[in-house]
């Protein structure tokens, strides 16, 4: 009877159209490693590391928020993770997926482990900012960051569900995908809580845990994260969270980013998300040292300066509206497409 631990793989997974057990997955990696494209590199290391005699992967975390620091993450860890993910979207083996994402960060990797796990049927194509150009094929499951899904608009109705990650959807971009009949789902979640650990359908409010995950708050608003098949300890974030139900809840902003302006505490993402509708590009409001009121609020627009309309923080409170307006022409980001303000920034 198969067994889902790491140390076998599902006798459904398919590659690229190819049946693949462990011993045929070690000889492609063996020849994505020595004569594979730079994208395949990756992915011939990570199934050697995964069917090495170690119980552990180790990776990166994304360093949007600080700098980038070395995780090591149990492989049944990631095991159980792939199971809930499958529970909680209804995958079943034999399914089309694909999967288009950088084997570098844990969001790739959790796509071959949900494979390799689930039996799913998986077409790997090259990370792109457009993955769908020139594919016609019905797939059942993908997973993008925005940018894909911006880019793909046009090509998703060949997509039955899509969840998307790594940084936040855009209003526009929500609102392009309300029109599709793709279910697409907003997800959260972290290198250390191995990929997501909630999601919420595009246009709804609050996310909700998956299986066995259990959240509260602490005494700073915080989320806290109980997951014993993630993680032994309990994960305390620097979200900053509103918690509507003991399995639901709604994300306002990362700790690191609040403002104390003249001792008035500002939350950057609720006003960004007043902005949403307002401003086309890519953009955040932050605070710089002022000598009067210790950090004052700014915003920060990518690209070339232009004249905003007169009106536009018409939306915000009194003391959201930003004291000046900066202009970078292209923000620093992480290889996942994540804005870095303090990089941007500076």
């Amino acid at each position: 009877m198969y067994e889902p631990t790491y140390n076998n793989v599902h006798n459904r997974f398919k590659l690229n159209g190819f049946q693949l057990d462990r011993e045929d997955l070690c000889r492609v990696a063996y020849s994505f490693i020595k004569e594979g494209d730079d994208f395949e590199k990756p992915v011939g290391n990570f199934i050697l590391d995964w069917f090495d005699n170690n119980d552990f992967i180790e990776m990166h975390s994304s360093g949007s928020t600080g700098i980038p620091k070395v995780i090591r993450v149990h492989k049944q860890t990631m095991v159980n993770s792939a199971i809930a993910t499958g529970d909680f979207f209804e995958l079943s083996s034999g399914d089309k997926v694909l999967n288009c994402l950088p084997v570098k960060y844990v969001a790739g990797k959790m796509m071959f482990v949900r494979g390799f796990i689930l039996g799913l049927d998986m077409d790997f194509v090259a990370p792109s900012a457009n993955p769908l150009r020139n594919n016609e094929t019905v797939y059942d499951f993908t997973a993008m960051v925005p940018l894909q899904a911006q880019n793909s608009i046009s090509a998703l109705h060949n997509v039955k569900k899509m969840i998307v990650g790594g940084s936040k959807i855009s209003a526009a971009l929500e609102k392009a995908l309300l029109t599709l009949p793709t279910q697409s789902f907003e997800t959260y979640g972290m290198t250390e809580t191995v990929s997501h650990i909630a999601a919420k359908r595009v246009g709804d409010k609050f996310f909700t845990v998956l299986p066995n995950v259990s959240i509260a708050i602490d005494d700073r608003n915080c989320l806290v994260i109980d997951a014993p098949n993630i993680s032994d300890e309990q994960i305390v974030t620097n979200d900053i969270v509103e918690l509507i139900s003991d399995t639901e809840f709604i994300w306002n902003g990362r700790i690191d980013n609040v403002i104390n302006s003249g001792g008035i505490k500002l939350i950057p993402e609720q006003i960004e998300e007043k902005l949403a509708k307002l401003i086309e590009r890519r953009y955040f409001v932050t605070g710089i040292a002022d000598a009067d009121l210790g950090e004052k609020l700014v915003l920060v627009i990518e690209g070339e300066s232009y004249i905003l309309p007169e009106n536009l923080f018409d939306v915000l409170d009194k003391y959201e509206k930003p004291k000046e307006v900066l202009f970078i022409p292209r923000f620093k980001e992480t290889g996942n497409g994540k804005v870095i303000r303090k990089d941007s920034l500076q």
